[in-house]
């Protein structure tokens, strides 16, 4: 679907991998076919490489996620996370949004608050739900002929631009991507420099996603314990910074860890936990809803006034990503 959706698109370069031309079920070309996972990933990058494309894109199976790939400044390909694609997407759609009143996008709140950031700067309100389309097609039906939908996505590699599909979707969202790329050469760019604009303009924020695994009956009563701990015990600091706001969805309280002043969550309830620092990070804890782990998602951001420091800014935000991941983890 996505080639012939590219084709009447007008899009005539378009390649696919040879080895994976093919439908077939087994999925031989790769341990795993999940376009977060770098494995899944790899014969696509290769070939980018060789025919020096300015873009790679891979979806899973059932066609409702992307994984993207771009060119750093020295050619050399990497794949962008979810959250990176989803905000470079929006940078894009919020500049050129004609008109912003009355208009609203959609992130769930384990994706990258930068999304959030922008949104503000652009004026376009910007609705977080949880973690799931399902929460955002919900709110487009609530806010149906009040508000006019632009965009939504989450971290985990699902897009959604315009209203006509109301979920995520592969096809589109390649649809998409591949124009940005086009419209980013048409100006001069690539859109690895649409990155390091986007993140000079704003903030350079950077997301770690880590699963603890725990399997069987045990496994499921340890991760039951996990959250206790947190709920119990919350952290007054975190790698060193201050906790200053808890988000507890399961009983849809949000608290100041400094006046201790309580305040309602307008959500569903659901397992999860946010805790965000005096030093702007967030950390959000859930279970997963299919699988037998506890997942860990860490957001850290800090300013890049120049482009040219992005690798060093980088790695600063790594390390603290990496101290974080130690402590809570424990």
């Amino acid at each position: 679907m996505v080639p012939e959706c590219l084709k009447r698109l007008g899009f005539q370069n378009v390649l696919i991998v040879d080895e994976q031309k093919k439908p077939d079920g087994d999925f031989p070309t790769v341990p795993s076919p999940n376009p977060e996972e770098h494995s899944a990933m790899e014969l696509g990058l290769k070939k980018a490489k060789v025919q020096n494309a300015e873009i790679l894109m891979a979806t899973d199976p059932d066609t409702d996620r992307v994984g993207i790939g771009i060119k750093d400044n020295n050619g050399e390909f990497f794949l962008l996370n979810g959250n990176q694609a989803f905000c470079l997407m929006m940078w894009f759609v919020l500049q050129n949004l004609k008109e912003t009143e009355g208009t609203y996008m959609a992130k769930t709140i384990v994706t990258s608050e930068l999304v959030d950031e922008m949104a503000a700067h652009y004026k376009v309100e910007c609705y977080n739900t949880l973690t799931g389309f399902k929460y955002i097609a919900e709110l487009m039906g609530e806010l149906e002929g009040k508000k006019k939908f632009v965009a939504a996505g989450e971290e985990s590699y699902g897009y959604m631009v315009g209203d006509f599909v109301r979920d995520k979707d592969a096809v589109s969202a390649c649809a998409f991507f591949a124009a940005l790329a086009a419209a980013a050469k048409d100006e001069g760019k690539t859109l690895y420099e649409w990155l390091l604009k986007m993140y000079t303009d704003f903030s350079f924020y950077k997301e770690g996603l880590v699963n603890l695994v725990r399997k069987g009956a045990e496994g499921e009563q340890q991760i039951k314990d996990i959250m206790e701990k947190f709920r119990k015990n919350p952290p007054a600091t975190i790698a060193g910074q201050k906790v200053m706001r808890i988000l507890d969805y399961k009983i849809s309280e949000e608290k100041d860890a400094s006046t201790g002043k309580k305040k309602k969550i307008e959500l569903p309830k659901s397992d999860v936990l946010q805790f965000y620092t005096a030093g702007g990070s967030k950390i959000s804890v859930r279970p997963s809803g299919t699988e037998p782990k506890i997942k860990f998602y860490i957001s850290v951001n800090t300013k890049l006034a120049d482009a040219n420091d992005f690798q060093k800014k980088g790695m600063e935000l790594d390390e603290r990503i990496k101290a974080i991941e130690k402590e809570i983890t424990q």
